[in-house]
């Protein structure tokens, strides 16, 4: 009996995948395939992969057998493949990036009709091409776009792993996730990111769990990076470990009534990360370029000592130290604390903003092009859906609010550990006898201010200011 191919993309995993589904309906040997490309970037996303292959392999082991794995342009392995196996048909998830749109088109075109192709959509909760403005515009601002994604009803409920699975290498090598290369090779810095994730389903739903107890405090505990208040199912859905619509039946069902508003503001995260897909796909230009014309002409600075103190955390700004000391360590921040870090870079230092998407693209686990590139222009400004750009967060009031005990600095930046709450997210106005006390003595053991915020803040505002008058 001919197979079918189910070629896997970000959608690692058995349970609510529809491709998986509809490869395995047709009651034919399914050949599980994944192929490596120059899509999958990011040194930090590169090491989670690594990991939920073999947590996948694992899991499709026990139905015949393990993940065919390859490496090159799908364009050209796919009709070797299906040659070599005689495979009447492939089956796949299909992504939004506009290089992912532009590899199924090319597929599409090698295959000639020669092999059945059939794409499906589970990554998102609403297809982009589904929610649209009465004119047949896309949504540029996300509440509009959130109350008419959401006013078409909750969706579909997930389903489960099919049952009758046969999976089969159909005489193919299986190949070796190991010689994709996808690991860090000396020195191994991935000692805080297995510390903290275990990447694949199993862990996914591990963490769906936990994030299904916190969902009822979620709106109050969401800005506080000092409480475990977050979901962090971000890399978990990045890499399809998790559909969208299980996440929010999962949570739905799991939260009582008395915390129905945390859980409401919970799900509301998905609609964003939804539209964050959904800028991309409409806008392509979204991780290269700004969305409003006019900051094409914004004066950035090349700061490459700004830069570097950023990215190591060592700006003298406690609150944006403790989350690019997180990030360095685990792949993952707080999102209160990158918005925080990211207003930091392109408003203190007037850095552009896709340098700091860049930065975020290889050291965050949930590295996801859409999500990532959304965010960054929300903060700089340039966005569809922008924040004002004269709302420069102030990191020493952002950590005063947020991080109120100062126990997220502590845990990140331990140089800190013994000032007191009232100093520690300025330590600099520590006089010599506290910081002595303290066994911190700024500018030699923790950094000095890189940038005064106030004169910085001014900076920002003027530059700002010179292109909305050049735009007039």
């Amino acid at each position: 009996m001919s197979p079918v191919i189910l070629w896997f993309r970000r959608n690692l995993r058995l349970h609510d995948n529809l491709a998986l589904h509809a490869a395995a309906d047709v009651g034919r040997p399914v050949i599980p395939l994944y192929i490596s490309d120059d899509l999958d970037a990011g040194g930090a996303s590169r090491w989670w992969l690594h990991h939920s292959l073999r947590a996948l392999d694992a899991a499709l082991q026990e139905h015949g057998s393990g993940l065919v794995v390859r490496s090159g342009r799908p364009e050209e392995l796919l009709p070797k493949l299906i040659e070599a196996t005689g495979a009447e048909a492939v089956y796949f998830s299909r992504r939004s990036e506009p290089r992912a749109r532009t590899q199924e088109s090319a597929l599409e075109k090698a295959l000639d009709g020669e092999c059945e192709l059939y794409g499906f959509d589970d990554a998102v909760i609403r297809h982009p091409d589904s929610v649209m403005t009465q004119s047949g515009t896309p949504y540029k601002v996300f509440t509009p776009f959130w109350k008419a994604a959401s006013a078409r009803g909750e969706p579909d409920r997930p389903l489960a792993k099919p049952t009758g699975l046969e999976t089969t290498t159909a005489g193919l090598e299986p190949g070796d996730i190991d010689a994709l290369e996808l690991l860090p090779t000396a020195p191994d810095w991935a000692g805080g990111l297995r510390e903290a994730w275990t990447p694949g389903e199993d862990g996914a739903f591990e963490r769906l769990d936990a994030a299904c107890s916190i969902a009822g405090d979620y709106n109050r505990n969401r800005d506080r990076p000092d409480i475990d208040g977050t979901s962090r199912l971000s890399p978990h859905l990045h890499f399809g470990e998790l559909s969208p619509r299980q996440v929010w039946h999962d949570i739905r069902a799991a939260t009582s009534a008395s915390g129905q508003q945390g859980a409401d503001a919970l799900l509301r995260q998905l609609y964003w990360r939804d539209f964050s897909a959904y800028l991309l796909y409409h806008f392509p230009r979204l991780p290269y370029e700004p969305l409003r014309e006019e900051f094409g002409q914004f004066p950035w600075t090349d700061d490459p000592d700004g830069l570097e103190a950023w990215q190591k955390g060592r700006t003298g700004y406690p609150i944006v130290d403790a989350g690019m000391r997180q990030l360095w360590e685990t792949g993952w921040m707080h999102n209160r604390v990158r918005m925080i870090v990211a207003s930091f870079l392109v408003k203190d230092l007037l850095v552009p903003w896709q340098v700091g998407a860049d930065w975020f693209l290889d050291t965050l686990v949930d590295a996801d092009l859409a999500n990532n590139s959304a965010s960054w222009q929300w903060v700089a400004g340039c966005g569809t859906d922008a924040a004002p750009y004269f709302r420069i967060f102030n990191p020493v009031l952002q950590g005063k609010k947020f991080d109120p005990m100062g126990d997220y600095v502590r845990r990140w930046v331990p140089e800190l550990q013994r000032l007191p709450a009232k100093l520690i997210q300025e330590p600099w106005r520590a006089s010599r006898d506290e910081q002595k006390a303290a066994n911190v003595i700024i500018g030699e053991d923790y950094p000095e201010p890189i940038v005064d915020h106030s004169d910085a803040r001014d900076l920002a505002l003027e530059a700002y200011r010179a292109i909305r008058k050049d735009d007039d």
